[in-house]
């Protein structure tokens, strides 16, 4: 009798889990959980903390669509208010649990869990496999220590390789009984509070939104609106889903080939796919560099030429510097747990170049307040842009006023959002002296 866990991560969806469908073929009995970690709501030396009210509220409505399909089929998910190596240990001890099932983690911390797991209960088994991204990494036509140091070298030796891409395995057909009854949810979780968001989270919302997108017209204009700051179909809109694993990212191509069949393959659709790269070069960046994804300088030799002011960092939390710009950016984020690619091109580099701010705080920010917050796009986008990463350079220096005029050349958005609400800079110095008039 094989009395499991599997253990619910980034990969919260019964459909095109491989994991999931392994775990109920070889158990008897099995326990799906949860472990939400107190520390994600406390403040770090960013003075952010992991989880802001929207990632918060989309992950909870998460947990619960993803319990509401478990009772479907006669299982329950438990979710747990303690750190992950508590609740094995509870488990070890109390239930005489033999494997736990959890999907491969790139995130630094992330592992470091599933090594202090093992390292501590030798008697147990850790199965894992992948559920986050396109190719598994024996797929590759190098190994993970010779990644290409840029995304185009990277780009061109997948497509030139012509790798397969897995079909979409379906739910498991049978559930085994559950390990333990169920139990309530712990009383001491942090309050959801009411959001502004667009996006509805959980699997269902997710295969929703991927059938509607592709049976729009969308995909085949792609590249010709996805830098467009607002609007739910000028992009995808697919991230939430995928960083929260409501959806996998085989699904998505799956579907985006069903749609190249049937309408054509053009730019738009292609780029549809270079993007999917973009994040599947970032997930193997994050492993390759490991503790490197989050050091001031990355994974070059130098470190930039910026340092920190509180009072710049608050303003452009708030969406209160000079530039209206990047105050609607913020803004909307704030508001919704969501900005457009363009848009966090816009205030990432504002952060890095005109407030002369570390890179990190600007990272760690996003961390708290997106929906869509994926550890290896996240810090690998920021560092990408700060000079420090892949392919890098002396950074990314947008020019605000012909951003705007660019991308909102009517102050549309900056209308909506109140970004022409601007305020100056530096009241104080570094060290918080007033700064004489």
């Amino acid at each position: 009798m094989t009395h499991s866990v599997y253990w619910f991560t980034n990969d919260l969806r019964l459909s095109d889990n491989a994991l999931l469908r392994r775990a109920c073929e070889q158990s008897s009995s099995i326990s799906f959980i949860y472990c939400i970690d107190p520390e994600w709501f406390k403040s770090n030396r960013f003075n952010c903390q992991t989880l802001g009210e929207q990632r918060w509220a989309f992950l909870v409505k998460s947990l619960h669509e993803l319990n509401s399909q478990l009772n479907a089929r006669g299982q329950h998910l438990v979710v747990y208010f303690q750190a992950p190596l508590e609740v094995i240990d509870h488990y070890y001890s109390h239930h005489n649990t033999q494997v736990i099932y959890c999907s491969d983690q790139v995130g630094l911390y992330e592992r470091q869990s599933l090594t202090a797991i093992t390292n501590k209960y030798s008697e147990i088994t850790l199965k894992q496999s992948n559920t986050f991204t396109l190719y598994d990494i024996y797929q590759l036509p190098f190994e993970l220590s010779e990644l290409p140091s840029t995304f185009s070298k990277f780009r061109k030796k997948v497509e030139s390789s012509n790798l397969s891409i897995k079909s979409p395995v379906e739910r498991p057909s049978h559930f085994p009984p559950p390990l333990i009854a169920p139990v309530p949810w712990p009383k001491s979780l942090p309050m959801v509070e009411q959001v502004n968001c667009e996006f509805d989270a959980g699997e269902v919302a997710a295969q929703h939104h991927v059938e509607q997108y592709f049976s729009s017209s969308a995909p085949s204009v792609y590249k010709l609106t996805r830098n467009a700051l607002d609007g739910m179909a000028n992009s995808t809109k697919f991230s939430p889903w995928l960083a929260n694993g409501n959806v996998s990212v085989r699904q998505i191509m799956h579907a985006l080939q069903e749609y190249e069949q049937q309408h054509g393959a053009n730019d738009s659709t292609y780029w549809i796919y270079f993007e999917l790269l973009w994040r599947e070069y970032f997930q193997l960046y994050s492993v390759r560099y490991d503790h490197q994804l989050f050091a001031f300088s990355g994974i070059s030799a130098n470190k930039p030429l910026t340092s920190f002011y509180s009072g710049r960092f608050k303003q452009w939390c708030m969406g209160t510097t000079p530039y209206p710009i990047v105050n609607a950016c913020m803004k909307q984020l704030n508001q919704t747990g969501y900005m457009s690619n363009r848009g966090r091109q816009i205030v990432a580099s504002c952060l890095v170049n005109e407030l002369k701010l570390d890179w990190r705080f600007g990272a760690a920010y996003f961390e708290q307040q997106l929906i869509d917050y994926d550890v290896a796009a996240n810090w690998g986008n920021w560092q990408y842009l700060a000079g420090v990463g892949a392919d890098p350079r002396s950074g990314r220096h947008f020019n605000l006023v012909k951003q705007t005029n660019t991308y909102d050349p009517e102050n549309n958005f900056i209308k909506r959002w109140r970004g022409d609400d601007v305020y100056s800079i530096d009241s104080a110095d570094a060290a918080d002296w007033p700064l004489s008039s």
